[in-house]
């Protein structure tokens, strides 16, 4: 994507049960003690549009073929990348989002078995070519992720088989590798200070490296 910005973008990525979104939660205050001015949005339902969608792909009454359910969170994406990521960043924000591109890769990619590059063509569509400076992937064995959750899970996703999830978390560390230069690994099995510890060094780091790069 060819449109500059003076904002930091930072997505974070996990199988279920990785406490990503708790983690989240927890690092606003450290961001308000810093005096970061920060955006926190979803991937889906992200915006007023994106609500719905994550509600239909969530609910576990619905019944969703897996192009269906590929090109509703691409939709939301796209929506999401317009009207609320892409005008943070152009405002200088640290935009911190939870899900984003990687997770369609993972779940619906990795998951579902549908063709990887054309998730890749879709994904480029929906963002115009908008990628994280660092992804944050918490990584826990998916035995483990889902024993956090209610039993039987709370939505149409968690409550897939244990297959899946592996699949999905066995596709998050793949991208990992393809991908060292953008994915940091935190160990999301550890003790949640230590995890907000790792998060909030990271956090950090990407916005020295967004420095540093915007001035050269």
């Amino acid at each position: 994507m060819s449109v500059e910005y003076s904002g930091t973008f930072v997505s974070l990525e996990g199988p279920e049960g990785a406490g990503k979104t708790t983690q989240l939660k927890l690092l606003t205050s450290f961001l308000k003690d810093e005096k970061i001015e920060y955006v926190i949005t979803r991937d889906p339902g992200g915006t007023a549009l994106g609500k719905p969608i994550r509600r239909i792909l969530l609910s576990t009454e619905t019944v969703i073929s897996p192009t269906a359910e590929l090109l509703l969170y691409e939709a939301d994406r796209a929506q999401n990348v317009s009207e609320v990521i892409l005008p943070a960043l152009q405002a200088g924000k640290l935009v911190l989002c939870d899900r984003y591109i990687d997770s369609t890769l993972a779940y619906q990619g990795y998951g579902r078995k549908i063709d990887v590059e054309l998730i890749n063509t879709l994904n480029r569509i929906a963002t115009g070519g908008l990628m994280p400076e660092m992804t944050i992937l918490f990584d826990i064995d998916s035995s483990s992720g889902l024993a956090r959750l209610h039993p039987g899970g709370h939505d149409r996703l968690e409550r897939e088989a244990i297959e899946f999830h592996q699949s999905v978390r066995g596709g998050y560390l793949e991208l990992a590798k393809l991908h060292p230069e953008r994915f940091r690994i935190i160990d999301a099995s550890a003790a949640m200070s230590k995890v907000q510890d790792d998060l909030r060094r990271l956090v950090v780091e990407a916005r020295k490296n967004h420095v540093a790069t915007a001035g050269k």
